[in-house]
């Protein structure tokens, strides 16, 4: 098993121990997961930085989805095999979330997760072994970087992303449910500044809201249920960035980052399942 790690990101598959409750369920089951991870992680950590409790003193290092499979219209059904996705940007909660996919830990298969109270038992989990694996994975800051910071070859013009989850960002004071590349690439940036070791320049951000056109878009929008009945709007599907203006270095910047965005996630509430994304191979 890697040891030397500051990146995680880990799938697992859970199914009820019970049948469904006789009680209202969550629609958005992100915040009961947020919940269990940070749960997971201070037993295996101990007491974790207050600002990582906090939404307004920057970014969290670390994400957790919804139950993946479910629907509220269905409800949890017995039998049937939900996932669940946990990623951590940061050793402090990288390790310990490993640590208990270990035989006995909270993590572990056949081990018990309780979300709102109802408990899931783990089945598989995918903890980023094969690199094939398109969600679950393992890694440095520099090794994410080094494939393209250091490439001999020229770097691809384009970016494509998939944003599984709904995305939005916080922008001028308003949400803007819509992946434009200044957010997207800004989002991430900050992300990546804020617990790698070497920062990038803030000037990322410029060349992606100057230099980077959306060329390819599939998007659709979805509501995550808030506080009080509200709905949060984001977007899911798929988007593809070109340079307006190739440049080396910036563009293995912004394939970093791209690279990045499997642990990290993009845009607002990350914490509790939105802005889910990867980069996807450009047949």
């Amino acid at each position: 098993m890697q040891t030397d790690f500051d990146l995680l990101s880990l799938v697992l598959t859970l199914t009820p121990v019970e049948g469904p409750p006789k009680r209202e369920l969550p629609a958005w089951w992100g915040r009961a997961a947020h919940a269990w991870l940070l749960e997971v992680v201070e037993s295996g950590a101990g007491t974790l930085p207050p600002a990582w409790h906090e939404t307004e003193t920057g970014p969290r290092p670390f994400t957790a989805s919804t139950l993946m499979g479910y629907s509220a219209r269905r409800g949890v059904e017995a039998g049937r095999t939900y996932s669940l996705r946990l990623t951590a940007y940061h050793r402090q909660a990288a390790e310990p979330l490993l640590a208990a996919t270990e035989p006995g830990g909270k993590l572990a298969p056949d081990a018990v997760v309780e979300l709102d109270g109802l408990p899931f038992r783990v089945g598989t989990v995918d903890t980023g072994g094969d690199a094939a694996a398109p969600w679950a994975g393992r890694g440095t800051y520099a090794g994410v970087s080094a494939p393209f910071l250091l490439a001999s070859r020229a770097l691809p013009r384009q970016v494509r992303m998939q944003f599984s989850s709904p995305t939005t960002f916080k922008s001028g004071g308003m949400n803007v449910p819509i992946p434009l590349p200044g957010l997207v690439f800004g989002s991430l940036l900050d992300r990546w500044n804020a617990y790698a070791h070497i920062a990038f320049p803030a000037e990322v951000k410029r060349y992606a809201e100057e230099c980077l056109a959306m060329s390819r878009l599939e998007l659709a929008s979805r509501g995550v249920p808030g506080k009080g009945g509200s709905m949060r709007v984001g977007s899911v599907g798929e988007m593809q960035y070109t340079t307006l203006n190739e440049d080396r270095y910036w563009m293995s910047v912004i394939h970093t980052l791209a690279a990045f965005a499997r642990y990290a996630g993009v845009g607002a509430g990350t914490s509790y399942g939105m802005g889910q994304c990867r980069t996807l191979i450009i047949e």
